[in-house]
């Protein structure tokens, strides 16, 4: 299958499993699960056949591993995104000190009074890494890095999950936790930062005073142990 034809299966796939799975006659079961053999016979039923063959290279061979197949092998489901009403059965999670969203720069205005919403999606997507934050960002336009301050999150009641492909989801970020960064840390370089204040937020506050900002994969002190346990337990 080449490049052209596994983009088309996987955007089809995505429509289908994460947003419209009724438009081919198909009910996701709880945690977004739907028969293997159920979801081919549709496909071809509404004119776009899809082959074992070719759901097993794109589920497989997915560098974002978007699906996902059950230990069985007979069920699929989208890992996370989904806009159609399922119950995803996702398990509670403590997050990292701090997370990372890629946006457009024409959206920064309203986050920073608004922060992040997760929309028409169940959550909100968080990135663990920069450089995965950047290429969601670029999908939309110039991108932007903006840090999550999941610990003071966690810290103050907020839940967080982690999707089989390693996606952080939330509910929502007010803007109080999330601060600008205009130029990516590099490992093999001290952490350069360009932080913007969101309306008097206390994570842009605190990484442009403290003297910590000298990694840029620990950018905050370690979270209490309670508030892991919160997190866990909430």
């Amino acid at each position: 299958m080449n490049d052209k034809r596994k983009t088309t299966v996987s955007k089809y796939l995505a429509k289908h499993l994460r947003h419209e799975p009724e438009a081919l006659g198909l009910t996701l079961a709880p945690g977004g699960w739907v028969p293997i053999d159920e979801l081919l016979e549709a496909t071809g039923r509404h004119g776009f056949p899809i082959t074992r063959t070719e759901l097993d290279e794109v589920v497989q061979k997915s560098g974002k591993q978007r699906f996902a197949f059950d230990e069985t092998g007979t069920l699929i489901r989208a890992n996370q995104g989904h806009s159609t009403d399922v119950d995803l059965q996702l398990e509670l999670a403590p997050p990292p000190d701090i997370l990372y969203h890629g946006t457009a720069r024409q959206n920064v205005a309203a986050i920073t009074l608004d922060g992040l919403k997760k929309m028409a999606r169940h959550h909100v997507h968080l990135s663990k890494d920069v450089d995965t934050a950047k290429k969601v960002g670029m999908r939309h336009g110039v991108p932007v890095i903006l840090l999550v301050d999941a610990e003071g999150m966690c810290r103050d009641g907020f839940l967080f999950y982690m999707s089989a492909n390693g996606v952080w989801l939330t509910d929502s970020v007010p803007p109080e936790y999330l601060s600008l960064q205009s130029k990516a840390p590099t490992p093999t370089k001290s952490l350069s930062l360009s932080i913007r204040r969101f309306s008097s937020t206390r994570a842009a506050r605190w990484l442009l005073q403290s003297s910590a900002i000298r990694s840029p994969f620990r950018l905050c002190a370690p979270i209490p142990p309670t508030c892991n346990s919160d997190c866990a337990m909430t």
